[in-house]
């Protein structure tokens, strides 16, 4: 019965809904952002606004619509609307882009009504897709798990990231083009999350065991998620959490503005961008395959570590080693820009497929909903919203240039990625803690 249930649909769920909503994701956090610089203003204020906004946004959605969820036992219906939603929003984003003249140089009350637009519509599209992604489908997943396919979900949940961050980045760079179509961006992958909700209604199950899970009232369950005291009797997993959100906070803080450093700083035009990272990066996922072993063998706590050491690495040598004076536009073949992306993509695969991993496994069977909501505060909210307090000043103080039109641009440069490079090193406090209780538990 249960082979039956997990069939050809069942799987093309997995990877089809995992997929779609990765890649919208990785277009969220890389193309919404060269977006800004390409169509509204270069100015790295509107991504940090943009970015703790939203990061606000999905938090508030996960641990609403992840209560909400428990409590009504059902899956399906949040993650089809949530997908619906999502799309329709991407492509509202878009549209932001005609409230300005397209120069990516807009100013005075222009640049103030078309930023605001751009961080509302942002903040809307992640709430929505928070709601159908983070909290539905990811919940749904943790539902159908069990000894016999434990294996196989959980290498699909590690793996859909990076396999989102590779085709979110090749392919957006073919859509939007040399010529800066990002609407064209907006609308394929709005009209395909979109699909796929509809999807969802006619041809996805929720779990045959899930039942409403309610512990008193709405407001005594929804707030009993911040009860503190009871959050750190889970020592394991509090520490692991930390070690999310300390390597994502270095993460978010250059990654953001890692297409924006190579189209504008570099000179890249937004193809090649993405194809030279799309290379690196399947190199990267390649090369990650035979740490499924090493998962399975219990050894999680070494290989995060091994894979901070080769984050710093990689994105070290972009920041020392990589200047717009050494590297040629013209062409893919640009050796040590691609070996760092790709050492920095094979640390950021690694981190996240064991961290993914440790963590779920830690979770409390009657409230996974809402442990998803406490994984988005480490893994989304605080590094979201501590990143660009680094980010910004940095940029603001390092890469400003005046064009040849008299504008003010401020750019990423090498300088955000050796900083970048250093405070990536300080997941290994955290790490450190969460080792131990692993180790204690084993």
């Amino acid at each position: 019965m249960k082979e039956k249930k997990q069939g050809a649909k069942f799987w093309f769920l997995v990877w089809g809904l995992g997929i779609a909503g990765q890649i919208c994701w990785n277009m969220e956090n890389q193309w919404f952002n060269t977006f800004v610089y390409a169509k509204i203003a270069k100015d790295p204020t509107i991504i940090s606004w943009m970015v703790a906004i939203s990061a606000i946004a999905t938090t508030i959605s996960t641990f609403l619509f992840g209560c909400v969820s428990d409590r009504k036992g059902k899956r399906k219906i949040f993650i089809a609307l949530g997908y619906i939603l999502w799309g329709i929003f991407t492509i509202v984003f878009g549209l932001t882009q005609y409230m300005t003249d397209g120069s990516g140089n807009s100013t005075g009350s222009v640049l103030i009504v078309a930023g605001t637009a751009v961080v509302i519509a942002d903040a809307i599209m992640s709430f929505f897709g928070s709601m159908g992604n983070d909290v539905g489908f990811n919940t749904w997943i943790n539902d159908h798990m069990n000894d016999d396919n434990r294996g196989q979900l959980g290498g699909a949940l590690a793996t859909q990231p990076v396999i989102g961050t590779i085709a979110g980045t090749v392919l957006g760079g073919m859509l939007v083009g040399a010529d800066d179509n990002y609407m064209r961006l907006f609308l394929v992958m709005g009209i395909l999350v979109i699909l796929f909700g509809i999807y969802c209604l006619f041809a996805m199950k929720d779990a045959p065991g899930l039942k409403e899970s309610k512990r008193g009232s709405f407001g005594q369950q929804f707030f009993s998620i911040f009860n503190v005291k009871e959050y750190v009797k889970l020592k394991e997993l509090v520490w692991v959490n930390w070690s999310l959100a300390v390597y994502f906070i270095a993460f978010n803080m250059y990654f953001t503005h890692l297409g924006n450093y190579m189209i504008y700083y570099l000179g890249f035009t937004a193809d090649m961008m993405g194809y030279m990272e799309g290379i690196g990066l399947v190199l990267a996922m390649l090369a990650v395959i035979p740490s499924t072993k090493i998962i399975n063998q219990g050894k999680i706590p070494g290989l995060c570590q091994v894979a901070v050491f080769l984050n710093c690495i990689g994105v070290g040598m972009l920041g020392l080693l990589v200047r717009p004076e050494n590297v040629n536009t013209q062409t893919l073949w640009n050796p040590v820009l691609l070996l760092g992306i790709f050492v920095l993509g094979l640390g950021y695969m690694l981190f996240l497929q064991a961290i993914t991993v440790w963590g779920k496994q830690l979770y409390p069977e009657d409230a996974r909903g809402q442990f998803e909501g406490i994984r988005i505060v480490f893994f989304v909210l605080i590094p979201m919203i501590v990143a660009p307090m680094i980010s910004n000043p940095i940029i603001m103080r390092s890469g400003k240039f005046v064009d040849s039109y008299g504008f003010t641009e401020y750019l990423p440069t090498h300088t955000l990625l050796i900083v970048g490079a250093v405070l990536v090193l300080l997941t290994l406090i955290p790490l450190a803690f969460a080792k131990k209780y692993y180790i204690k538990r084993k």
